[in-house]
């Protein structure tokens, strides 16, 4: 029986999140979580930078027909992710003082491997409201 769409979506979002995490641990950013699920949004990657905490939104798109990976973090999205951080942060004191930045990492597939775009600062909480 073949694989569902949404199966072969979740898998795809997940070997893009792969690749992603291995891009930025590659850059020298450790991992803190993965896939930290709140009822108002969820964080694909939560990494140290430093002694940044860096929020990273992963987004794969096959193609940029429609504006790429990285157009699609629209400001819901990131309203969602500010939020999360938010709700992270609080369950996580130690790490409540240090410096924050959001992240985005767009991936495009290019033949058999995935390309990773990194934007850093992708936005900031002051681009939210």
């Amino acid at each position: 029986m073949p694989a569902s769409p949404h199966a072969d979506r979740r898998q795809s979002g997940a070997a893009g999140e792969d690749a992603a995490l291995a891009s930025l641990v590659q850059a020298g950013l450790g991992l803190l979580a993965r896939n930290a699920r709140y009822p108002f949004g969820e964080i694909d990657l939560v990494m140290r930078d430093g002694d940044c905490i860096v929020f990273v939104e992963v987004r794969r798109r096959a193609n940029a027909r429609f504006g790429g990976a990285a157009v699609s973090v629209d400001v819901g999205k990131r309203r969602k992710l500010a939020r999360a951080a938010q709700a992270w942060l609080g369950g996580h004191r130690q790490y409540s003082r240090s410096p924050c930045r959001f992240d985005v990492v767009a991936v495009t597939p290019r033949g058999e491997a995935l390309d990773c775009e990194w934007i850093r600062s992708a936005f900031t909480m002051d681009d939210l409201w």
